[in-house]
């Protein structure tokens, strides 16, 4: 019979360690499921590849991992199937079918059920009452459930599929059982919180309130729930706050997972893909589209990739999945012409590092709790160290914060985003990046020249102008630039211009070369300014210039037809 692995996700509470063991232990006596192991992905041991090793070792090379988890967030989708993956790496040959998440499921639901009314009788030792001394010693019984409210309060995501799930359980628990209603919430990262649904029951009426932790195994975030309930209790004594106890080790759970075993067995899996954030853009989610698997760090397997900012049993701060950074080219300046996946991206980070040259109109739109690091670097005045910017990147992420760099342009033109895209790679910290818009192609066009034309230029450079002809460390070939008899386009060239028109005339292009200066492009300062290559210099000087601004030469600029000029 196929082997089953149970996946669970770990904790640092002894209580919840065991009570995953027990289940384990459950299942395996049923014997109807084959041989069975038992492991996490981190914090806890045994390690999941502890448990691969020993089903293998006993000869199994085809098994069943079935993920321990209620909600098909990133654990379930990405966490398990990548430290599966590492381990048929591992053990050349070893084929596995992956099982679905356990919920929503009706046997779940009873659970649920019966822990909320044992909370309401009082008949179970787990039952908690918050509420005050003069209503302690009071036994209910389930004709109360009317005039009893339920908050359900599941883990939190930064998947929405996830959350909506907890939503969905919070009106099936309640549809036919009687309760004056039940309102979901969420411990962390996801609103409303603890203290809000609790508060939004006492506003709807509530005086007999039931707090189920929508969890499998004791832990940290489940002790959170009691300490929060007990504080909203304490500030509203005429309010009764019982918390019920987590689902636990017991023949509903055993039994839902024999079942979610018999379908893996017939190639039953159903996952929902229709509003997997992995899969689909979602509003506010964009970052999470087509992210790359990997493997948690375990402390008993640190083979593979490493994690950051991981270390605790979600404790700490508002995120609980892992950091990430999006490069993310802002375009030439106007506000709108940002990508679509970049916008989306920018509205779902919790910090945003900035160029000076980014729109800077898109920081107003962005939520009250962002954090906006400013990195600019003003030519001649203040300037953030690019080594700077590279170490906030990462500790940012390291932290479990969603990351974006905001760049003018396109970051891999002249924008050094490469190289801060090689420092969060070399940390371990995942990396996306979001081409923009770049000024070398957009300003010329919004000025009225196209960069290539038909019968007129079949190619077209783009140089920086950042360090003159001439300069050491310069990799241009101006001499070769002169030669050629497409577009050029000239960034970064301001200080530069006039030695270097005089350098491509020296090498031969002809002074008569049409160029147009574009200023501000975009925006509403947008000027243009014409000249002939041999008088550009001293014009840039005399009209002052200044940047941002773009130099484009070569005969398609005598094709501009429109565009603001002064």
């Amino acid at each position: 019979m196929t082997g089953l692995v149970i996946v669970g996700h770990g904790t640092r509470s002894a209580a919840g360690v065991d009570q995953f063991a027990a289940l384990v232990e459950r299942v395996r006596r049923r014997g109807d499921t084959g041989d069975v192991e038992g492991g996490f992905i981190e914090l806890s041991r045994p390690p999941l590849t502890d448990a691969v090793g020993a089903l293998v070792a006993r000869g199994h090379r085809a098994l069943v991992a079935l993920p321990l988890v209620l909600t098909a967030a990133g654990h379930g989708k990405g966490d398990i199937p990548a430290a599966m993956a590492r381990e048929q790496e591992r053990h050349p040959g070893l084929t596995y079918r992956y099982g679905r998440p356990l919920g929503p499921h009706p046997l779940l639901h009873d659970a649920l059920e019966q822990r909320i009314d044992a909370a309401l009788s009082g008949a179970d030792r787990a039952d908690t009452v918050l509420s005050g001394a003069d209503r302690a010693d009071t036994v209910l019984s389930g004709a109360d459930r009317a005039d009893t409210w339920v908050a359900l309060i599941g883990r939190g995501s930064t998947d929405p599929d996830a959350n909506a799930e907890v939503a969905k359980v919070a009106r099936l628990l309640w549809e036919g059982r009687g309760y004056a209603g039940v309102e979901p919430g969420f411990v962390s990262l996801a609103q409303p919180s603890v203290p809000a649904v609790l508060e939004r029951l006492r506003r709807l009426g509530a005086r007999r309130i039931v707090v189920a932790p929508y969890f499998l195994f004791a832990g940290v975030l489940p002790d959170r729930i009691v300490a929060q309930s007990a504080e909203f209790a304490a500030a509203h004594p005429d309010l009764e706050v019982r918390v019920a106890e987590v689902i636990g080790d017991c023949d509903a759970l055993a039994d839902l997972v024999r079942e979610r075993y018999a379908e893996a067995l017939g190639g039953d899996i159903r996952m929902n893909c229709d509003t997997c954030a992995y899969r689909v853009l979602m509003p506010g989610f964009a970052d999470k589209v087509g992210r790359p698997q990997r493997p948690h760090d375990h402390p008993d397997d640190p083979v593979g990739h490493h994690h950051h900012g991981h270390g605790h049993d979600h404790g700490h701060g508002q995120h609980h999945e892992h950091g990430s950074v999006a490069v993310v080219g802002g375009g030439p300046g106007p506000d709108d012409l940002i990508t679509v996946r970049g916008k989306a991206l920018l509205d779902a980070a919790d910090v945003v590092v900035v160029d000076r040259l980014a729109p800077q109109g898109l920081l107003a739109g962005l939520r009250p709790d962002v954090l906006v690091v400013d990195a600019a670097k003003v030519p001649r005045g203040p300037s953030m160290a690019q080594e700077a910017i590279n170490a906030a990147l990462v500790s940012h992420a390291r932290a479990g914060r969603r990351v974006v760099r905001l760049k003018g342009g396109d970051p891999y033109v002249f924008g050094r985003g490469h190289e801060e895209v090689q420092a969060c790679a070399a940390a371990g910290v995942p990396v996306t990046v979001v081409p923009g818009v770049s000024s070398a192609i957009a300003a010329p066009a919004l000025a009225g020249v196209p960069v290539t034309h038909r019968g007129v230029a079949h190619d077209v450079t783009v140089v920086s102008g950042h360090l003159p002809p001439g300069h050491p460390d310069s990799l241009v070939d101006w001499a070769a630039l002169a030669r050629a008899r497409g577009t050029v386009v000239l960034l970064m060239a301001v200080d530069t211009i006039a030695k270097i028109a005089s350098v491509l005339i020296e090498h031969g292009r002809a002074p008569e070369t049409p160029v147009l200066a574009v200023q501000d492009a975009g925006l509403p300062g947008q000027r243009s300014v014409p000249a002939r290559l041999d008088e550009i210099g001293a014009l840039a000087a005399r009209e002052g210039i200044g940047p941002p601004a773009v130099f484009v030469l070569g005969p398609v600029v005598a094709l501009a037809t429109t565009g603001r000029t002064d």
